[in-house]
């Protein structure tokens, strides 16, 4: 519990400095008439959007729980994935929530392999659709910019891109090589972690031989006699996307802001690329300053920093309030909260 406050904090205390910040080099003149002009009524529909994709999400995480056979009911696998997004707020990369969600499917009686492949299964639908999308909004951000330089580092950027999405296909796709990879980073780590001796090291070779194996024969049901799943879940990733790039246009219309719908998905998708690599807790400081820098390609100065925090107010702050609310009620009695 003290592990989780602490890193709550921190991640509180970089975003708020963070935005601070932004608003203070953004703030002029023209700056308190447009939050004078402010529609509320949009910022609540933001809200509104934004918990929709707990929903989406939920219903992805039941379909392919379900193509796995295990039928998680709805409201539970809503309320797993929003317990989530707490330790994707508070660790780097968003990488803590998976393994929360990992641990309660699994206390829904799901096998631990098979638990992996859902939750992986998910970031790995998410990280090829954006990656897929990510060429096609960098030629439409290079049209907005038009600057040699910039044209010249986003086509390398794309190539990086293409290239990244290749291999994520081709782990898929050839399961083996995967586990060469992976044994080679276990023993060069295990090591380093106090696992000197080698009947230590095998254990550990055994286990994760074991789990990718559940994970590789998860993802293959998922494809073959899963299908059917595996294409709902492909849909809600669709889904949950669409709406969760809609909220930030909702933003800025109530700021008096109409920027293109397609330059305001294409920015977005850049960005989440820009804030999945940050080791900071859940991209704090570096979400609001690669925000600023990416969202000023569309949006007034004089509203860019109120355009910044009200994002981050439903994509972080909501997150963690809402997110921590339903973890504490769930797993308050939980040898998760207990040995933390």
């Amino acid at each position: 519990m003290n592990k989780i406050k602490k890193w709550i904090i921190v991640s509180l205390l970089i975003s708020l400095i963070s935005g601070l910040i932004v608003v203070l080099f953004t703030f002029d003149s023209d700056t308190l008439s447009a939050l004078m002009e402010l529609k509320t009524e949009y910022l609540i529909a933001a809200a509104i959007i934004h918990s929709l994709t707990y929903v989406i999400w939920g219903m992805r995480t039941h379909s392919l729980c379900k193509a796995l056979g295990y039928d998680i009911g709805y409201m539970r696998s809503i309320e797993i994935v929003t317990s989530g997004t707490l330790a994707a707020s508070i660790t780097p990369s968003s990488l803590g929530g998976e393994p929360l969600r990992i641990h309660l499917l699994y206390g829904e009686k799901m096998p631990l392999g098979k638990a992996t492949a859902v939750v992986l299964g998910e970031r790995v639908l998410d990280g090829i659709l954006i990656l897929a999308l990510a060429p096609i909004s960098i030629y439409i951000i290079r049209g907005v910019l038009n600057d040699p330089v910039f044209d010249a580092m986003f086509l390398f950027a794309e190539a990086g891109l293409i290239f990244i999405l290749f291999l994520i296909l081709y782990a898929l796709w050839r399961p083996d090589p995967t586990k060469k990879v992976v044994y080679f980073f276990v023993r060069r780590v295990a090591p380093l972690l106090g696992k000197k001796t080698d009947a230590a090291l095998e254990k550990v070779i055994d286990r994760v031989d074991s789990e990718l194996e559940h994970f590789h024969d998860s993802i293959s049901v998922l494809m073959n006699e899963g299908r059917k799943g595996l294409s709902y879940g492909i849909f809600h990733t669709l889904a949950f996307w669409f709406v969760d790039f809609s909220m930030l246009y909702v933003i800025l219309v109530g700021l008096n802001q109409h920027p293109d719908p397609i330059i305001v998905f294409a920015a977005q998708v850049i960005l989440m690329i820009l804030i999945v690599i940050p080791a900071t807790p859940g991209a704090s400081g570096i979400a609001e300053f690669a925000g600023t820098t990416v969202f000023s390609l569309f949006v007034a100065s004089s509203v860019l920093g109120i355009a910044v925090i009200a994002w981050r107010a439903f994509t972080f702050y909501m997150n963690l309030l809402v997110g921590g609310f339903v973890s504490f009620k769930i797993l308050k009695d939980a040898d998760f909260i207990k040995n933390t």
